[in-house]
């Protein structure tokens, strides 16, 4: 069962002081951040990320943008994930879990 969320990351995120002045971007760890988050609202907190194997940063992501994230179970301990902005493709990649107990 594919998992989706949609979610907007405002210009005052404390993450996004510096980074970068004058064209601020949403720095790639809290993309990643939000793929975990995704992920935990299905499964519950006790999920534990146990590897990203593959991560590729396609396109920045800009304040304000709503993202949609897409993640889909390859098997029981990992995922692969999809980030866009619309068409405009901003993360991919897989990810490994280990799910809480009562999840399984």
């Amino acid at each position: 069962m594919s998992v989706e969320r949609t979610l907007t990351i405002t210009k005052d995120h404390p993450a996004l002081a510096g980074h970068f002045p004058g064209y601020p971007i949403v720095p790639g760890v809290l993309v990643l951040e939000e793929v975990i988050e995704t992920l935990k609202a299905r499964y519950g907190d006790g999920l534990v990320v146990t590897g990203l194997p593959a991560v590729k940063l396609s396109s920045p992501l800009k304040p304000e943008e709503p993202l949609m994230i897409t993640i889909e179970p390859e098997d029981t301990d990992t995922a692969a994930f999809i980030c866009r902005v619309g068409s405009r493709l901003i993360a991919s990649g897989s990810i490994r879990y280990r799910l809480p107990a009562e999840s399984t």
